[in-house]
């Protein structure tokens, strides 16, 4: 038997997805910017595809830009800032954000100018540690992601995003994560958003940055003035309508797929530990995505539980798929202040929408399998 257990890294394109994006393709494969009808209906096509984003965000329409993913959408939003900020001006970001937007902080702004907000023991960034920065730090800006990609930490985002409107500081949420897990209505609190498709049977390219108000422009692409002139390119309608259909599907079946999905993911933890009696499973009392569990083998490396898996047909991580490809790449886990030895043992699992009682016991009996193997 084999399973697919890294829905965090990427996911399958959703049937319905796929179906609007092939009659898009066929449809309207016009350029949207051209004066011709067809290209008009192509545009229109567009905006249509931009209402139906922003309801499901809560947002107005006018505040989504089109991108190629969150990883451009980040980028743009820094990059945005170092233009637009004082050079002395300083950012915070949580201590456990994804390599597109601390690296994209740091890139854009100079480390000196980025400061981490530190998370509990459970990877939690708590309103007094946001209090507590921005009263020592005054920093203009603040990002903080909605779901955390590793542990599957949901974070407090629309508390930390009234305490940041309180002190009259932007802020930026990745919600990367979060969209098609978690109703997403909420998310136009925050100032900024990003997402991207692929994360949710989306296809891959495709993404959003939710600026904070219709009159924002700090693009990263230069060129033609399409999205407003705040995005050059011509838009790519088909993955767009590809991307916000997948959505519309997910959000509907949201709360039965938890109901399905977090007993069996609980179950298979129960499974592990009663095999590794010494498995530590990393926050573990925090409110997480329903389908999400890092672990701490108490045994050998996490490469090796990784290829001898995938050698029985289980797909898994060693945490991020953006900063894999070493052991101890877990920023989660180097956040908590693990030991080295902790940071190469870890271990990401992360199901979907559909997967099985049978995939889940398999997986569990799988790492049973491959314990004894390495012995």
């Amino acid at each position: 038997m084999s399973a697919y257990f890294d829905h965090n890294a990427t996911t399958a394109l959703h049937p319905a997805a796929r179906e609007a994006w092939l009659k898009a393709i066929d449809k309207h494969w016009q350029n949207p910017s051209s004066l011709y009808r067809e290209a008009g209906y192509a545009s229109q096509a567009l905006e249509s595809a931009r209402e139906r984003l922003a309801d499901l965000l809560g947002a107005e329409p006018e505040r989504i830009v089109f991108t190629s993913g969150a990883t451009e959408s980040n980028n743009t939003l820094f990059a945005g800032l170092a233009r637009c900020l004082s050079p002395d001006a300083v950012v915070a970001i949580s201590a456990i954000e994804h390599p597109s937007v601390c690296e994209a902080a740091r890139a854009w702004l100079g480390r000196a100018r980025v400061h981490e907000i530190p998370v509990d023991a459970e990877g939690i960034v708590q309103p007094e540690a946001l209090r507590s920065v921005i009263a020592q730090e005054q920093p203009a800006f603040v990002s903080v992601m909605a779901a955390n990609n590793e542990s599957g930490v949901l974070q407090p985002w629309l508390v930390l995003a009234e305490i940041c409107r309180e002190h009259q500081v932007r802020f930026h949420s990745d919600a990367s994560q979060w969209l098609g897990k978690v109703d997403a209505t909420s998310l136009a609190h925050c100032d900024y958003v990003t997402g991207s498709a692929h994360k949710f049977g989306g296809p891959k390219g495709c993404g959003f940055l939710l600026l904070a108000d219709a009159a924002e422009s700090f693009p990263l692409l230069h060129g033609g003035p399409q999205e407003q002139s705040r995005r050059a390119g011509t838009e790519n309608y088909p993955a767009i309508e590809a991307m916000v259909t997948a959505l519309e599907n997910l959000v509907p079946q949201l709360s039965a797929i938890r109901y399905v999905q977090e007993p069996l993911r609980d179950a298979f933890i129960q499974q592990m530990k009663a095999a590794f009696p010494k498995l530590r499973i990393i926050s573990g009392n925090a409110p997480r995505l329903w389908n999400t569990v890092l672990m701490v083998m108490p045994e050998h490396s996490n490469l090796k539980w990784l290829t001898r898996l995938s050698r029985l047909g289980f797909a898994i991580s060693t945490g991020s798929a953006c900063s894999t490809g070493k052991e101890g790449s877990s920023v989660v886990v180097n956040a908590l202040g693990a030991s080295w030895e902790e940071l190469r043992s870890v271990v990401r699992i992360s199901g979907g929408w559909q997967t099985s009682p049978e995939d889940w016991a398999a997986l569990a009996e799988a790492f049973v399998q491959v314990s004894k193997d390495l012995k």
